[in-house]
Formats: C-alpha cells, sequence, structure tokens
C-alpha cells in the first residue's frame, strides 16, 4: 500500500514550494490550496477554537469528496499532500506521515509581503490572520504532527530532509511515478 504524506503549516511556510520542488521531481505532488481541491465556505465572523476564519465570515476548506477520491485512488508510489483547511482533521487519520513546514515568523511576514494581489496573504488583513494563526493554529498542527521541518533553508535540503523521513518509513525506498 502507497504510503501518504501531508505539508501542513499556515500561509507563508513553504507548503507550495516544497509541494512544487517535489513534483519537478517527478513526485505525485498535489497542493490542496488551490481551487480544485479547496474552496471558500460561508462561517461564522468569530473566532471558534483554532482562532479566527481565514477571512471575514469564511473560511477555507477542502473539497472532501474530490481529497477522498485523491486518498483512495492513489495506489502507486508516495503521493505527497500540501495545504492547511479547518476540515482537514478528518483526513488526518489517513496519512502516514504528518509533516508541519514552519519558518520564523519574520520570514513568514516576508512571503506574504511578496505575494501577487488577489493571493490570500497579499492583504494586510489577512497577513494579521495568518499571525494569529501562528498562535491558535500551528500549535494543533504542531501536535498532530510526526515531523518538523524548519523551512528556513533551501528548498532543496527541505525536500531532501522529507525524502529520508519517508524512506525511513519502513526503510523502502522512494520511488517516482
Amino acid at each position: 500500500m502507497a504510503k501518504r504524506v501531508l505539508l501542513t503549516g499556515v500561509s507563508g511556510s513553504g507548503k507550495s514550494t516544497v509541494t512544487a520542488a517535489l513534483a519537478a521531481q517527478g513526485f505525485r505532488a498535489v497542493d490542496l490550496d488551490t481551487p480544485e481541491w479547496s474552496h471558500w465556505v460561508d462561517v461564522p465572523d468569530v473566532d471558534g477554537p483554532h482562532g479566527p476564519p481565514a477571512a471575514p465570515g469564511r473560511d477555507w476548506a477542502w473539497r472532501e469528496d474530490r481529497v477522498e477520491r485523491l486518498l483512495t485512488e492513489h495506489t502507486g508510489g508516495v503521493p505527497f499532500v500540501s495545504g492547511c483547511a479547518e476540515n482537514m482533521r478528518r483526513f488526518l487519520h489517513r496519512f502516514d506521515l504528518r509533516v508541519l513546514l514552519f519558518p520564523p515568523r519574520t520570514m513568514i511576514r516576508a512571503r506574504l509581503a511578496q505575494r501577487e494581489p488577489g493571493s490570500y496573504g497579499a492583504r494586510a488583513e489577512e497577513r494579521l490572520r495568518v499571525m494569529r494563526h501562528l498562535e491558535t493554529v500551528e500549535p494543533l498542527l504542531r501536535r498532530s504532527a510526526d515531523l518538523e521541518l524548519d523551512t528556513d533553508r533551501p528548498v532543496e535540503a527541505v525536500v531532501e530532509r522529507l525524502l529520508r523521513a519517508v524512506e525511513a518509513l519502513d526503510a523502502a525506498p522512494v520511488t517516482t511515478l
């Protein structure tokens, strides 16, 4: 059975960059933080048990039917799935390795400040919410993580460390698709 790997972290932690680097090496790597896999849902605009929603009156949620299909139908190699959404808890048990990506706060601020207009985190109020998520969401992600990787280093070094951890799951070599 294929091992499944989740890469998670708050906005600006490096999920998309690591996922793209894995895909460039030929791995099955899916960024769930895209409209194909996730969507905005209406929620009360109040702080919940995990802090504020991602935006006033709405939150980012995985399209559960699509994610379920992705996890069920994939049979070859190691699928790497990245993302962070309110409803991801429903899927945590489906992953053999849950990896928290995190850089220093200053790096998250800098990464978000460089985002294109219209991208999440580009607006000042979104950046403030991300900083709050560091206090409320990241500790929850950390508790569910099997491995933490500091992304304040070249992406190649992060990917190399990640692949070593995957290979250690059963001491079986990781193969590309």
